[in-house]
């Protein structure tokens, strides 16, 4: 789905969203309130000039408009990979928009994410997945890192992750892998104005992404783990 047709399904009552340069930038109504709504399109690139920006209207929005709910719209094939981008800091900007999104939700902004068409790599890790809850639509890919590039990364062999990647979501792309492991909420269809108005209703900021990925089968060490870290005193 285009962002055209996905904005016009997602905001009836109107929007102002536009884009320029593959950044997705405005306003619509959503219940009745009015939300910021921030995003990509075009399977962007995210160099240093969109997360920028992303971050400018995430601090414009805590700035001028308290605790207004800001949904943002996912699209993107990762970081950009130029050296340009490298030596002016990409890994600091995208720190940054991952930071401007914790202030936010800090400020009782409720966010909520949206990956309609491609969520790839870094470009999803300091957006999407940033917000409080984060949703897809049915034919959305999402991969953190592709199955080539985790047996360059981890030295398994690449037919070995294939097969555990039918067994385990943790290996395998795609949204219903990424429900399952509880990095997304639910799978959109249908009236997707009433889901996004149900999803700002119930957004909250405590992560439980890790207890929703140990009961739906998807993750089953990484709640334990992270109830024993917060529960370790530490040493007598």
């Amino acid at each position: 789905m285009d962002w055209k047709n996905l904005t016009a399904a997602l905001f009836p009552d109107g929007h102002t969203v536009i884009e320029q340069d593959d950044f997705l930038s405005g306003t619509a109504v959503v219940d009745g309130s009015t939300v910021t709504v921030i995003g990509t399109t075009g399977h962007a690139a995210i160099g240093v000039e969109i997360a920028l920006l992303q971050a400018q209207a995430i601090l414009a929005t805590v700035r001028h408009h308290p605790q207004q709910s800001i949904v943002i719209l996912v699209d993107t094939q990762g970081q950009r990979l130029r050296h340009r981008d490298e030596m002016l800091g990409i890994n600091s900007y995208m720190a940054q928009l991952a930071k401007c999104i914790d202030l936010a939700r800090r400020q009782q902004h409720k966010i909520v994410g949206l990956v309609y068409d491609q969520a790839l790599s870094g470009g999803f890790i300091t957006s999407g997945l940033m917000a409080d809850a984060c949703y897809a639509l049915p034919d959305a890919t999402i991969r953190v890192m592709g199955l080539p590039a985790m047996a360059r990364i981890t030295k398994v062999p690449e037919a070995r992750l294939t097969e555990l990647a039918k067994s385990n979501p943790v290996f395998a792309p795609g949204a219903v892998n990424y429900l399952h492991m509880g990095g997304i909420e639910a799978i959109w269809d249908g009236d997707l104005a009433r889901q996004l108005a149900a999803a700002l209703r119930a957004a909250s900021p405590q992560d439980r992404r890790s207890a929703a990925g140990l009961q739906r089968g998807g993750r089953s060490q990484a709640w334990q783990v992270t109830q024993a870290v917060m529960d370790y005193a530490g040493p007598p």
